[in-house]
């Protein structure tokens, strides 16, 4: 059945590549303990996604490329949230003093590291992350993080949108279950980004 979407897609003129360009950056989308500590509503089977990240975080710093890490923060009682706080209430782990909003072990931004801290899915609705990509000359955004049909998939869209090549790295991206990950990452593809494997994302930033 994949097949025959993904080849129905291609017949009508989708999901053609868009390349990585010259100046590439590591976007690292909300890899925190909320997605990976019992207990917590979030909670998803996406440690391996967070091991491929840890490589991928480590390949950007080793070739240069700028890091840039997102998390999400409201303040007490989520106002600042709005309708996006009232659909998900499990959201309230992000409320400002909670450990859930933490970063994970292992992919803590490193001193100089820019974090964006956003209130909704998308990386860049309301934050600044665009105008800091520009300035930085950045083209390219090798995507990693959590979840895929959530913030993983606006923020790509987004990039797409604000003239940005949005590579989003399969296997350093996780969600609450494997279906649901495959099959926004096969509409991601054909719509929005190019997919790759952790595999071809490390040789392009090697």
């Amino acid at each position: 059945m994949t097949g025959d979407i993904v080849a129905g897609y291609r017949e009508s003129g989708f999901g053609e590549s868009l390349g990585c360009g010259r100046s590439p950056a590591v976007l690292v989308v909300d890899l925190v303990r909320a997605y990976l500590e019992d207990g917590s509503p979030l909670r998803a089977p996406v440690e391996g996604a967070l091991a491929a990240s840890v490589s991928l975080i480590g390949a950007g710093r080793a070739a240069g490329l700028p890091v840039l890490f997102t998390r999400v923060s409201y303040r007490p009682g989520g106002v600042d949230g709005g309708l996006f706080r009232r659909k998900i209430p499990a959201l309230r782990v992000f409320e400002e003093g909670s450990p859930l909003g933490d970063f994970a072990e292992g992919v803590a931004p490193a001193p100089g590291e820019t974090v964006v801290t956003k209130q909704y899915a998308s990386s860049f609705h309301g934050t600044s992350l665009a105008a800091t990509l520009t300035a930085s000359g950045v083209d390219t955004l090798f995507i990693c993080g959590l979840t895929t049909s959530g913030c993983v998939r606006a923020t790509a869209t987004d990039a797409l949108q604000h003239g940005f090549r949005p590579l989003v790295v399969d296997e350093a991206c996780g969600d609450r279950d494997r279906r649901l990950h495959e099959a926004n990452l096969l509409d991601l593809q054909a719509k929005y980004a190019d997919v790759i494997s952790l595999d071809r994302a490390l040789k392009l930033i090697g």
